[in-house]
């Protein structure tokens, strides 16, 4: 019997009992109650460039699948860059937005996005997205960061494949900080110490979790997160009441208090599962050499290690991660496009890309490492 398909506006739509279910992981980004923030703080909706419409499977009237999806009206705020292929393809007449998009919004964070059972019901959800983007006369699909499992699904349903890297950190069973300098080269277990002696000797570094975190930390964090993108990019993409919307069980604040007058001076902001923790974002009223990869990184590390995390995704970019004892580790996403002639310029560009990529990974690895090398 064929399934049927319906797309939803909004997520409260669907219970959070069956998203869960669905889902079947902790993953903080992909629970009900984190993407019905998004909605209701307006952060994503009327206005943002980002209008939920969410993937309903069903067999007969039970739900069996899901996916979240957004319409988009732009490439911003995805970290999957697309924007070379959309100006090729308007300077040739085509339209390449609005597009379809399942991603967790402003997220670079890998996780499920097949929200099924077994893999019929996955193969009917991609020929679901392919067969509306034709009704719809959208230009493309695109379903970033998926698991390799569901990259390899997309795959094989007609979808591009795109691989990139991040860096992320891997818990050795280490029983303490010391015991992970250990596992690294002499030169960079001595420049770390440095560099944490010498910002330890101007702040205090708190970390506080779930309930701890009251509005005031957050008002912190959230005013140190405007004046980084004041200085950057512009205006947040998260607002101030997503931020008191969300459930902060999953919330990891790191604070950095001035050993002088006690004022809070620096926060980052992570999100963990039982076995990850997410490096998500950051910010300071004051510039202290070192202070970034304190909070950002070593404090990360020392709970990871406290909590017994396996792993830390530390987002996007950032070759520093690297010296730090972050690895470069591959990260996907899968594309698809109404019109063959721009699947086939995307196809050979993804192509020499993914070459590209493959050996900047084998060369991090094996030239520029924190890790002593084997003989």
């Amino acid at each position: 019997m064929p399934f049927n398909f319906e797309w939803c506006p909004a997520i409260s739509e669907i219970p959070p009992t069956v998203w869960n279910g669905l889902v079947n992981c902790d993953h903080p980004f992909l629970a009900h109650s984190y993407l019905l923030a998004l909605e209701t703080s307006g952060s994503v909706g009327k206005g943002t460039g980002w209008q939920p419409l969410h993937l309903i499977m069903r067999d007969n009237d039970r739900i069996v699948g899901l996916m979240p999806f957004y319409v988009k009206s732009h490439s911003y705020g995805e970290y999957v860059f697309d924007q070379a292929w959309a100006r090729a393809y308007e300077a040739a007449g085509g339209h390449y937005y609005p597009k379809l998009l399942s991603a967790i919004p402003f997220t670079p964070v890998t996780g499920p996005r097949l929200l099924a059972t077994d893999d019929q019901q996955n193969q009917a959800m991609c020929a679901a997205l392919k067969a509306f983007c034709h009704e719809q006369n959208l230009s493309s699909c695109h379903v970033l960061f998926p698991p390799k499992s569901n990259y390899e699904t997309l795959e094989s349903a007609g979808f591009l494949g795109r691989i990139d890297f991040q860096f992320w950190w891997h818990n050795k069973s280490y029983q303490n900080f010391d015991d992970f300098l250990a596992n690294l080269s002499a030169n960079r277990r001595k420049v770390i110490k440095r560099e944490r002696r010498d910002v330890h000797k101007s702040i205090l570094p708190e970390t506080l979790v779930g309930s701890e975190i009251t509005e005031m930390h957050l008002d912190c964090l959230y005013g140190f997160i405007e004046d980084t993108y004041a200085r950057k990019w512009g205006q947040p993409y998260l607002n101030r009441t997503f931020f008191s919307e969300i459930d902060r069980t999953s919330m990891v604040l790191i604070l950095a208090k001035d050993r002088q007058s006690d004022d809070i001076v620096a926060a980052s902001v992570h999100f963990r599962s039982n076995d990850a923790l997410y490096g998500r974002q950051w910010g300071c009223s004051v510039e202290i050499p070192f202070l970034h990869f304190e909070l950002c990184y070593y404090q990360a590390i020392e709970f990871a290690i406290k909590n017994g995390i396996h792993k830390i995704e530390a987002g996007t970019q950032g070759y520093h991660k690297l010296t730090r004892g972050y690895d470069p580790h591959p990260v996907y996403s899968a594309h698809y496009f109404t019109d063959p002639r721009l699947k086939i310029a995307v196809s050979d560009f993804l192509q020499q890309e993914r070459t590209q990529q493959l050996v900047e990974v084998e060369i991090l690895k094996t030239n520029h490492s924190a890790y002593k090398q084997l003989p």
